[in-house]
């Protein structure tokens, strides 16, 4: 029992200590320095206790890339949207969770092994970045760019198309697409979340599997 204890103990330390240095080391180790013009697009990433969405302006130009969300009845062209809500995931535990209250064994055991992954689309108004689980950064028009081409590129397509779940929705407001790669815990929405902020120009933690990990490392890394 001991030996099985002390096994456990080592484990976890290890862990912890994998988790510390993804957080503190920067990725990418050094930074290009290269001219992209001015800083002249916000994107703001949104956390929960365990998940991490990014939050990118709309605009008619950026409506149009994704003019296939208001074709699946997310009303991204509404009055008042300001913002898409990009986040991505394990499918069983996106689509089966809604709220804690709901929680399943089954979603779970996925999620700590592998499964299919999820795009979850919302839509937002005035993002109130002074709340705590909000941060936000600047980025160039080119970095911003290549940010939605990320995002875009997320989406697993059918005959060129998004594939849509429909009556999967949390609400009125959002949706669900198939997406592209596996879910696991070590590949997770968190990962994906960085890999979207480095593509956009920032740096993340090397390996940031946690919001607070990822937080930290952008807190660390990118002083505006």
């Amino acid at each position: 029992m001991r030996r099985a204890f002390r096994l456990v103990l080592r484990v976890v330390a290890l862990v912890a200590g994998i988790a510390v240095l993804g957080t503190v080391v920067p990725r990418p180790l050094w930074s290009t320095d290269a001219d992209e013009g001015p800083l002249t697009r916000r994107i703001y990433v949104i956390s929960n206790p365990i998940h991490t969405d990014i939050a990118v302006p709309l605009d008619a130009a950026v409506l149009e890339r994704f003019r296939f969300l208001a074709e699946d009845g997310i009303p991204a062209n509404e009055e008042g949207v300001r913002y898409l809500i990009f986040g991505w995931g394990g499918r069983a535990f996106y689509l089966e969770t809604p709220t804690w209250s709901q929680l399943k064994a089954a979603p779970v055991f996925k999620a700590l092994t592998v499964d299919a992954a999820a795009m979850h689309v919302d839509i937002a108004g005035a993002i109130p970045e002074q709340h705590p689980a909000v941060a936000g950064y600047d980025i160039s028009e080119a970095r911003f760019t290549a940010l939605l081409d990320f995002i875009d590129s997320s989406f697993s397509r059918q005959a060129d198309r998004p594939k849509f779940i429909p009556d999967a929705g949390y609400s009125t407001s959002d949706g669900f697409y198939e997406a592209e790669g596996a879910f696991n815990a070590l590949v997770g929405c968190n990962t994906w979340t960085a890999k979207a902020l480095r593509v956009a120009g920032l740096k993340t933690g090397w390996w940031n599997p946690l919001p607070w990990s990822l937080n930290l490392s952008m807190q660390l890394y990118n002083r505006q």
